[in-house]
């Protein structure tokens, strides 16, 4: 059964065995109340919007995280086809063998050269993202404790 109490607050009750639980909406907020006349929330429902809300903010991590390897993996993609360009250009423009061989055994230092640097900066950007991630985690982790102290006292 779903009725508005007015214009800012949206009720269901659901009755199962002898428990009445009434998830409340007061703009968008919602609240899990076991029995009508109760005014705590449930513990669980508490525990799971904030369940709900952590596993929403490690997937926008996540999404950060793959976001910054793509935009990454792709500059360093256009920086080596442009190499790859100029080394096609300049042995093009070369005459002789010797020209050409030491076109491409430039190419080849430092294209070993700009694959080394960008190992590191992937090595880089996984450590910050593990060190952001673990920030996340562990203010998520003391939020938790600290309603969960309070909660204990009240």
């Amino acid at each position: 059964m779903i009725s508005i109490n007015d214009q800012s607050m949206t009720a269901t009750s659901v009755v199962w065995q002898t428990f009445r639980f009434t998830v409340a909406a007061p703009q968008g907020v919602i609240a899990m109340k076991a029995n009508a006349e109760s005014s705590q929330p449930l513990p669980t429902a508490t525990n799971g919007q904030r369940l709900l809300i952590a596993a929403a903010g490690l997937q926008a991590h996540a999404l950060r995280a793959m976001m910054r390897y793509q935009i990454e993996t792709l500059s360093f993609l256009k920086h080596r086809c442009e190499q790859n360009v100029k080394m096609v250009d300049d042995l093009v423009a070369g005459s002789e063998f010797n020209d050409a061989f030491d076109v491409l055994s430039n190419f080849l230092q430092n294209a070993t050269s700009d694959y080394a640097m960008e190992a590191g900066k992937v090595a880089s950007i996984s450590s910050r993202l593990a060190s952001e991630i673990a920030r996340h985690v562990r203010s998520q982790a003391e939020a938790t404790i600290e309603d969960m102290a309070a909660s204990t006292v009240a």
